[in-house]
């Protein structure tokens, strides 16, 4: 019978495994190795025949590049080095660029992350911008384009004042011969129905546009609604007016059927999962395929799409729970998957068109991979043509990650991801148990992915385990257990934590005396208020940008997307104040006892850097050690190589210090006071 404690596959015939003990691995992933981790590929289009896409590439200082794959195989960038394709709308971005033609010939349109215009890219030619000059720097952001004649359409979001949400969002259109980018005059606004709102998408026939906005405190998981307009002489719109969603109804994408006028198709959980429905204009709405399962997610980029009409009454879509496959709905209902996809437990950034649909795939020890497949082959993804291919090097030390549940003490389940310590020439003395680090992704309302991670390799080939905990409140599981978490942010989340930890240690997986915990964002409150509330569970933790305070931003104390968050995730301010002070890591910094890495960024919009100073304030004297990293430039999540290098190298540093172990060549994290005997055992 196998020891679950014992890590990796067996060796193999005539080959050892080294015994050495749980964290003192030697491992070729290093933290550089990690930082640099696979070009991050988003917001992909077909263009003629090519294929046209963006990455993100930490070594070039996080930006975000266009680049595009030649019918001869060559991939290269489109615009020169000097140009940084992203945008800032509402903080977390949205879709920055758009082709302008069936080839690549007519170019495209971006926008440019140093000062957030639209330019226009052609050939031969340098990019020029179409959007006027803000009145103040990065005051205006644009994304999520459309071509209508010689205008591309979009989402405007612009700074109207000195407070976070003093923001007003409207659809325009700017002409392509640059004349706005000379005169703001030549921006014509299209409409404005709410507060938020995603960019317009023009029917096949061009005659009605429609789009999705919401309003505060909605999240756009909490209630969307779906707006259409007609279009008028001179591309004016009529008035606009809504045709599905609305308060407790979440729609996510909408799209206009290719072959039937006036037909939308639209990702709702209006039956409590994200599933398909088609909206007839008549007003009749019926599922396509109802499943408790989920084909899309929770909006926090604007122009996110998790499906694609194909024509022919098919859709291409992604759907699961946890996890995504890829498959082709059919018009009759029947969902077919493809066939050779099983190794892949993520699909994203698809793109589609009549010659192809194009997309990306990743497992736990499958890197992602950028795929061009033909969905009507007999083997749609073993015979798929490789647009990018990963870096495999090192293959062989990626986690076997799994999919695991856990029962809370209210007998709720608890979704995770472990990934246990491994090593191909590694293993541990008889009856050591390994470290284990929780993980607490950052939203909270979205999820992690069961994929290759070199960030979490970056542990568990050294002998740490990792287990990433899908806490309530998470998406990929249904509206139910989404909703877990409102009202409950710093209870449910930490006690789910807890309940992944514990089980762990239960099933003899994980030493109870050297349990970690990690997160950024809002995975940082959680590691933070999980310090506070458990004080014995943890012996140490890696914070990343946390929100530490939730009253501050009860006080618009940070971004208009996220200012009125937490009136779900806590309660209405002021009539809620007590359970803000109730959970606030702030607050109970005075119960941690755990050591600490705290990682921030001096220029982060989203969680504040003088809250961190405020939490390190409260720790004060009480002799907790502890490490304070800050990085100049770096905004909310870190791109920049150095950065991730230096956070990694802190984190681990701080493991091997509390959890007694060595870590040979790593520079070693000075904390403020000395590891007593019993933390240091």
């Amino acid at each position: 019978m196998t020891d679950p404690r014992r890590s990796g596959p067996a060796p193999m015939p005539g080959q050892t495994k080294q015994a050495a003990p749980y964290g003192s691995w030697d491992s070729p992933i290093t933290a550089a190795m990690a930082a640099a981790g696979e070009a991050r590929i988003e917001w992909a289009a077909l263009v003629g025949q090519e294929v046209w896409w963006t990455e993100l590439r930490p070594g070039d200082g996080g930006r975000s590049v266009l680049v595009r794959r030649t019918p001869a195989g060559a991939v290269e960038e489109v615009l020169g080095p000097d140009w940084d394709v992203r945008t800032r709308v509402i903080e977390y971005g949205g879709r920055p660029w758009l082709p302008l033609g069936e080839g690549p010939e007519e170019g495209c349109v971006f926008t440019h992350w140093a000062d957030q215009r639209v330019y226009r890219m052609r050939p031969g030619r340098a990019p020029e911008p179409i959007s006027p000059v803000p009145a103040v720097p990065q005051g205006a952001r644009y994304c999520d384009f459309t071509r209508v004649g010689e205008e591309v359409w979009c989402l405007r979001e612009e700074e109207m004042g000195d407070h976070p949400a003093d923001v007003r969002r409207e659809l325009v259109a700017l002409p392509l011969d640059a004349s706005a980018g000379r005169d703001p005059q030549a921006v014509r606004v299209l409409a404005a129905s709410h507060h938020f709102m995603t960019g317009p998408k023009v029917s096949p026939d061009g005659t009605q546009v429609c789009w999705l906005g919401w309003d505060h405190p909605d999240m756009p998981w909490d209630g969307t609604t779906v707006m259409c307009a007609p279009t008028g002489p001179g591309g004016v719109l009529g008035a606009a007016v809504a045709v599905a969603g609305g308060p407790g109804h979440s729609v996510s994408q909408a799209e206009w059927d290719p072959d039937r006028p006036g037909v939308l198709h639209l990702l709702s959980d209006r039956d409590g999962w994200w599933n398909l429905y088609e909206l007839a204009p008549g007003g009749t709405i019926r599922a396509l395929c109802p499943r408790a399962e989920e084909f899309g997610d929770a909006l926090w980029r604007i122009g996110a799409q998790w499906f694609f009409p194909l024509g022919g009454g098919r859709i291409l879509v992604t759907h699961g729970t946890g996890g995504r496959r890829l498959a082709v709905l059919e018009p009759d209902g029947t969902l077919r998957d493809f066939d050779g996809a099983e190794q892949y437990t993520e699909w994203a950034v698809l793109a589609a068109d009549g010659r192809g649909l194009v997309a990306s795939a990743a497992g736990p020890r499958r890197p992602r991979t950028l795929l061009r497949i033909d969905p009507d082959a007999a083997e749609p993804v073993a015979g798929a043509q490789v647009l990018r291919a990963p870096d495999t090097a090192y293959a062989d030390h990626l986690p076997p990650g799994h999919h695991a549940v856990f029962r809370g003490e209210d007998g709720e389940e608890v979704h995770a991801f472990v990934y246990p310590p491994h090593h191909p020439g590694r293993t541990a003395p008889e009856g050591e148990l390994p470290p284990f680090l929780v993980q607490a992704h950052g939203g909270p309302t979205t999820r992690s992915q069961l994929v290759a991670d070199l960030s979490v390799a970056y542990f568990t080939s050294r002998g740490i385990g990792v287990v990433d905990v899908q806490y309530g409140g998470s998406t990929g599981f249904g509206r139910r257990y989404r909703d877990r978490l409102r009202g409950q942010w710093g209870v449910v989340d930490v006690a789910d934590c807890a309940t992944a930890a514990r089980g762990l240690v239960a099933r003899g997986l994980a030493d109870p005396r050297r349990l970690g915990i990690r997160g950024g964002s809002a995975g940082g409150w959680t590691a933070a208020a999980s310090l506070a509330t458990e004080p014995d569970l943890y012996g140490a933790a890696g914070i990343y940008y946390p929100l530490l305070d939730p009253e501050s931003w009860s006080e618009g104390g940070t971004h208009d997307f996220e200012s009125r968050y937490l009136e779900s995730l806590v309660g209405p301010w002021p009539q809620a104040a007590a359970r803000y002070a109730q959970v606030s890591p702030l607050r109970g910094a005075h119960r941690i006892r755990a050591p600490f890495v705290l990682l921030q960024g001096l220029d982060d919009p989203i969680c504040l850097p003088s809250l961190a100073e405020a939490f390190l304030e409260r720790i004060g004297d009480s002799g907790v050690p502890h490490a304070y990293l800050t990085f100049p430039g770096e905004q909310h999540g870190f791109r920049r190589a150095d950065t991730v290098i230096a956070c990694l190298q802190a984190e681990l540093s701080l493991y091997a210090q509390v959890f007694g172990f060595e870590a040979p060549g790593l520079p070693r994290t000075v904390l403020t006071a000395p590891l007593d005997a019993e933390r240091a055992a």
